[in-house]
């Protein structure tokens, strides 16, 4: 009888009744694998096996097939179980793997509001005490304070851990806006008080320049008004600026003597008077009393001096209240004799000459 295989070593299409022996087949009869058998003396190598195993149990037909039996039913009593593949049994675990999941990790620190807080503080307070850059120091202080609020109220929910460089961050801001309006306040007031100044100066000069125009004004109408009064009329009196008051008689018409100096021939001669008073109360000088006359044509006429004695020239003091007389003769062109004007002054360094003028 025949000693049954073990169930490790049947093949599935080695499975057959009991006590039924197992088909002889004629070597010549198989058809060749492709599979070289191995010699005894030469040992097939585990993957030679299996790849053998697997031809032959798709050439050879189920037992069951064979023997009539249906497949997917029990197997017959006292047949051998089908073996089936063996797989590699698991890995071990590992010693150092983790029985739980990692917790996950916590949020970082929002501490950006903080810092930022704290640095554009400190920037908006170094401007503001730089005098001439504290213009600039109130918009890094705002931010600083905006930051620094939003870094507190990070830390007040737990998502920030720099609470105390928010706080100093906003005290910061805070006293750089305070340099900013303080230094902003006293720049304006500056500003306006200089340009106040500016307006009243250009007021002034204004005024000025126009009070200069209307004294210019006045002095003009002034000397209009003295060029005025010291053209007279004869008969007429001007009182000099030191209190001589002089004037000029009409002439009256001169007969020279036979010894006459200045007188041309068919010429007229005319006398000029001239009264000075002194209306001071100081002694006063005439310096030079010699007058100017001029004819109708406006040109200067010659002195006659002859030997009559008729001619007082004016010179010397005058005292207060007192007066003196001198008279001129002089010689006129006959085409020119009809009118006549005398300019006369005390003193010509002093005072400018008057005139008198009219028909002789």
């Amino acid at each position: 009888m025949t000693k049954p295989a073990p169930p490790g070593d049947q093949r599935p299409g080695d499975q057959r009744p009991a006590g039924q022996e197992p088909p002889v087949e004629d070597p010549a009869s198989q058809e060749p694998t492709g599979q070289e058998q191995a010699t005894p003396d030469q040992a097939a190598t585990p993957d030679q096996a299996a790849a053998q195993d697997q031809a032959s149990a798709q050439d050879q037909p189920p037992a069951q097939e064979q023997s009539g039996q249906d497949p997917w039913g029990p197997p017959p009593p006292g047949s051998a179980p089908a073996s089936w593949p063996q797989y590699p049994p698991p890995p071990s675990p590992s010693p150092y793997a983790h029985p739980y999941p990692y917790p996950a990790p916590p949020p970082p620190d929002r501490n950006a509001m903080g810092v930022a807080s704290l640095v554009l503080g400190l920037a908006g307070v170094a401007l503001g005490l730089a005098i001439i850059l504290f213009w600039m120091s109130w918009l890094p202080a705002l931010l600083a304070v905006i930051f620094g609020f939003i870094g507190l109220s990070h830390a007040r929910k737990g998502l920030a851990s720099n609470k105390g460089m928010a706080l100093a961050g906003v005290i910061l801001g805070g006293v750089g806006l305070v340099i900013a309006a303080g230094l902003g306040t006293v720049a304006a007031v500056s500003v306006k008080m200089e340009a106040d100044d500016a307006r009243a100066k250009r007021a002034a000069d204004r005024a000025a320049v126009a009070e200069e125009k209307e004294r210019q004004a006045r002095q003009k109408e002034r000397e209009a008004q003295e060029e005025r009064a010291r053209h007279l009329a004869y008969g007429e009196a001007y009182t000099f600026k030191n209190g001589l008051k002089v004037t000029v008689a009409k002439p009256e018409p001169f007969e020279p003597d036979a010894f006459v100096f200045g007188h041309a021939k068919g010429n007229k001669a005319i006398q000029v008077t001239i009264t000075v008073v002194n209306t001071s109360k100081e002694r006063l000088s005439i310096e030079s009393g010699l007058p100017k006359v001029n004819d109708a044509d406006g040109a200067s006429t010659e002195m006659v001096i002859d030997g009559s004695g008729r001619q007082k020239i004016l010179t010397g003091y005058v005292l207060p209240g007192r007066e003196v007389v001198g008279k001129y003769a002089f010689s006129l062109p006959p085409g020119a004799a009809d009118k006549s004007e005398v300019e006369f002054t005390p003193d010509r360094t002093q005072w400018e000459e008057s005139y008198w003028s009219g028909p002789n």
